[in-house]
């Protein structure tokens, strides 16, 4: 039977790949979903057009898991790194962030049209490593006899992809480089404490998702800068307008400099965030 227009329409768009594999719920299906669109790109077989909006649903976003419960960030349990169960639970939490960028590229691609083809290709790269980062932590998570889900999580990161959903400038400004930035200045914190627990296997997991997530926050500060100099607006002024008009939350130090660097924050750019967020 010839294919239909539709069903082509729908088996080689990665902008609608990426809207089915966002409202994914279970993990391993998204993943695979991912990896389906980042073997389309590798093969060169592919379009960028905009989704069908009769098959959007935004109820369904984002796909994800009945478990974990969401909770307030500070109703999140806290317990010592030297138990197997408080170890358990700050990988339980990153394991949540990294679930929720799975998400967030996702909903990038699918959701603003109109951008050069390499933003498309970015974001696809970008949900790609973030999927291999959960489940690095997952299966760490499950040889402590743990599994994703037993533990409460917060959901301030995707609160914020909620709230920027309709201005790209506003998204990559706020999430990216804000919201995942943190996680530069956090990693060797949370990388100092695994060390001092003797668990190396989540050490050389830290190392390893530090070096890719420097890569996803240049891929924001790239795309942030490009839309500043499309609309002819001072990057350090809208940013600062943007962080009060969407309340983000308010950054505190120590900033891992070196990393904000790597990722294309310029000088100018770190002083104001020592400036303003000591």
């Amino acid at each position: 039977m010839p294919m239909s227009r539709q069903q082509h329409f729908s088996e080689d768009n990665i902008r609608f790949l990426a809207y089915q594999a966002l409202v994914e719920r279970d993990p391993l299906p998204k993943k695979a979903m991912v990896d389906q669109i980042v073997g389309c790109i590798i093969k060169k077989d592919f379009c960028i057009q905009n989704p069908p909006i009769h098959e959007i649903q935004e109820a369904l976003i984002p796909g994800r898991p009945q478990e974990p419960q969401l909770v307030n960030p500070l109703s999140v349990k806290k317990r010592s790194m030297h138990t197997i169960e408080g170890r358990a639970i700050a990988i339980h939490a990153l394991a949540h962030i990294e679930f929720n960028a799975i998400n967030l590229a996702l909903d990038a691609v699918w959701r603003f049209p109109n951008m050069p083809k390499q933003y498309y290709l970015d974001w696809i790269k970008v949900a790609g490593e973030e999927a291999k980062h959960f489940f690095m932590l997952k299966n760490h998570l499950k040889s402590l006899g743990y599994d994703y889900g037993n533990f409460p999580a917060h959901d301030s990161l995707w609160e914020m992809v909620e709230k920027t959903k309709g201005d790209i400038l506003s998204r990559m400004a706020l999430v990216p480089r804000t919201m995942e930035a943190r996680g530069l200045d956090a990693v060797p914190l949370i990388r100092a404490r695994f060390l001092q627990a003797k668990d190396t296997e989540m050490v050389e997991i830290l190392d390893f998702i530090l070096k890719d997530e420097i890569g996803h926050v240049e891929i924001g500060n790239r795309w942030f800068n490009f839309l500043c100099i499309e609309r002819e607006v001072d990057p350090i002024q809208i940013f600062k307008f943007l962080c009060q008009q969407y309340k983000a939350p308010h950054l505190r130090g120590p900033f891992n400099i070196e990393a904000r660097k790597q990722a294309g924050f310029t000088d100018m750019e770190i002083d104001f965030l020592q400036d303003n967020h000591p």
